[in-house]
């Protein structure tokens, strides 16, 4: 019982804390950190030992598994120069920088001990950064290269704690070193390409969406367990599975499926990364009753702990920016600009695994107090330190986050493209397949998808004080899904109806709901830019055709000799004649283009500069 009322108080703490920090605008890492650390002073407080097994079996799998399902494959292997320097590189020079600081500082440890804090201390944390990242809007580059670095950074710092274990048994050979990173790193990534196989081929044959979910919670601890079974990375195993089979969701399970496992794997992130912040401040009053109790002393104490702290920052800036031409260059980019190299290099927050691996070091080992003490310090001196000013200094160098119109313009030239897709296919089918009495169904079916790609179109150009077609619809059958939701309860209060049936007409109006949520306009994106990025490579016509300097236009010429409304003007790069969207009732724009077969036109509302391509349905 005693130990179920502590889970219970565990996460009420979690969501206590989330939600002032949402209040706070602080991020919930740091704040849930305190909260532990000021917690664990109270004398009522339980005491929560933070051991190896705990962490490294039952938080880091599927902490590592759900962030490795939203990690982009494409964009992970875009940058992987970037993220093996800073997984792989980074991770050992900065444990061997360290180790010779605090040999330094403190003679008496063997150097194997010393090579043990290094490795402890050296893995940024795959949580806190990129916790903190998202909230603060970094760059999607910096976004991505610092997911991958966290993925993959603590496979390297364990089989190099690992190693340095062993050595001060009894010492290894440089060789054995070498073959044990290949066999870990090997091994890690076979067992993780096998779990995805096994895996795919079962949920190729599985359509509930709660068996597949079900297999989806065992698999990154199957995984786990594998791969350190046969003494290879365990963390590289889960990170491969994870990534492999985010990528191929879309192929091996049905849309039920995935939505079903992507609200599980959140719940279960956002009250498992909670948990280890707070579990982190816990800590804070035991390891000061064994630093008091050390023999070295207090203040040599807080000397190696700022000594370690202040190197791991410093090795890391100096890293990033000895290799910044190699990170974040791709074949569309290149090398990152000093600016993001900066955040990069200042983003190497410390968290669980560090606390976690000083906990593997044997207890017999001398001075093991301070090593926990250095692990502490460096994990709350990152997160504060850096956490904190992560923000101000992204302000300060004006490093813009990703641009919301840009992305509603590649929204709506994906959702086009896509539209465009599913019209070809619906015109090859044959109409017997559709019966002799089709009722209309075809054109229904292609006034949704019209509708669907108009709405993602509507967002860039909707006019100030305006409510566009989207948003209308939106508001509308949101209050009709409330009063029909309203009297089905009625009716299920009257008992009259099996419960079964309301059961699924609730799920039914639910699952429409929470569509049309999802593709609310209430308010328009910002408008893109000159500097938008087009969608997809570019064609001869938008080469042909660079935007104009001012297409702005008032009115549409044919919607006022109509009589007829407009929601958004565009203005042919051809001619000049400005044209209403295709939301708008006449779609002036498109019959101009049919008409004429000019192929690009330009956005003629203010502060927009995106064109369009008719003929190869690209954006630019």
């Amino acid at each position: 019982m005693e130990t179920a009322i502590t889970l219970v108080l565990l996460a009420v703490t979690v969501l206590a804390g989330t939600a002032v920090s949402e209040r706070l605008r602080v991020p919930a890492p740091l704040l849930l950190v305190l909260v532990g650390a000021l917690g664990s002073l109270l004398p009522f407080a339980p005491t929560i030992e933070l051991s190896p097994e705990v962490v490294l079996l039952g938080l880091l799998p599927p902490l590592l598994y759900s962030a490795a399902l939203q990690t982009s494959l494409v964009d992970f292997r875009a940058n992987r120069g970037a993220i093996l320097a800073l997984s792989v590189g980074l991770v050992l020079a900065t444990t061997a920088v360290v180790a010779v600081v605090v040999r330094q500082l403190v003679p008496d440890l063997s150097w194997p001990a010393a090579v043990a804090i290094g490795a402890v201390v050296a893995p940024p944390d795959a949580v806190a950064a990129t916790a903190v990242a998202r909230r603060i809007g970094l760059p999607r580059r910096v976004v991505t290269i610092l997911e991958g670095e966290s993925l993959f950074n603590d496979a390297t710092a364990l089989v190099a704690l690992r190693t340095a274990i062993a050595a001060t048994a009894g010492g290894v050979a440089v060789l054995d070193v070498a073959l044990d990173f290949v066999v870990a790193a090997g091994g890690g990534a076979l067992v993780g390409l096998l779990a995805f196989v096994v895996v795919a081929k079962v949920r190729r044959r599985v359509t509930d969406p709660l068996l597949d979910t079900a297999i989806s919670l065992v698999t990154p601890f199957a995984a786990y367990i594998c791969a350190e079974e046969i003494e290879a990375s365990g963390v590289i195993a889960v990170v491969v599975a994870g990534l492999l089979l985010g990528h191929k969701a879309p192929l091996v399970q049905t849309a039920r499926s995935r939505i079903t496992e992507q609200m599980t794997w959140a719940s279960i992130a956002f009250v498992l990364e909670g948990a280890v912040f707070l579990l982190i401040g816990l800590q804070a009053s035991a390891l000061v009753d064994e630093v008091r109790r050390s023999d070295i002393g207090v203040g040599r104490v807080v000397l190696v702990c700022l000594a370690v702290l202040a190197t791991v920052v410093v090795v890391r800036v100096a890293w990033v920016f000895s290799t910044r031409a190699l990170l974040g260059r791709t074949r569309r980019a290149a090398a990152l600009p000093p600016r993001q190299a900066l955040l990069v290099g200042w983003a190497g927050m410390r968290g669980v695994v560090t606390l976690a691996a000083a906990y593997v070091i044997p207890d017999d080992t001398p001075h093991r107090e301070v090593v926990l003490m250095i692990a502490f310090t460096t994990v709350a001196g990152t997160l504060f330190a850096q956490g904190l000013t992560l923000p101000l200094l992204t302000r300060l160098l004006g490093v813009p986050p990703p641009d919301p119109a840009s992305d509603a313009l590649a929204r709506a030239t994906v959702l086009q493209q896509a539209g465009e897709a599913g019209f070809a296919r619906l015109d090859e089918l044959d109409p017997a397949e559709l019966g002799p009495e089709e009722h209309g169904v075809a054109e229904m079916v292609r006034t949704r998808v019209e509708q669907r790609s108009f709405a993602a179109w509507e967002r860039l150009g909707t006019r100030d004080g305006a409510q566009s077609p989207a948003a209308l619809y939106s508001r509308v059958r949101q209050e009709m899904l409330a009063a029909e939701r309203e009297r089905v309860l009625q009716i299920r209060s009257e008992g009259e109806m099996p419960s079964q049936v309301i059961r699924e007409v609730l799920a039914m109006l639910d699952i429409e709901e929470s569509m049309v949520e999802a593709a609310r306009q209430d308010e328009p994106a910002p408008a893109p830019t000159a500097d938008t990025v087009a969608v997809g490579a570019s064609c001869d016509d938008l080469d042909a055709h660079p935007a104009t300097e001012d297409a702005t236009a008032q009115t549409c010429p044919a919607c006022e000799a109509e009589g007829t409304t407009w929601v958004t003007l565009r203005r042919c790069l051809g001619c000049g004649e400005v044209g209403c969207c295709d939301s708008s009732p006449q779609r002036h724009a498109s019959r101009h283009f049919e008409h004429t077969q000019h192929p690009v036109m330009q956005s003629a509302e203010p502060d927009e500069s995106w064109r369009w391509c008719f003929v190869h349905q690209l954006s630019g």
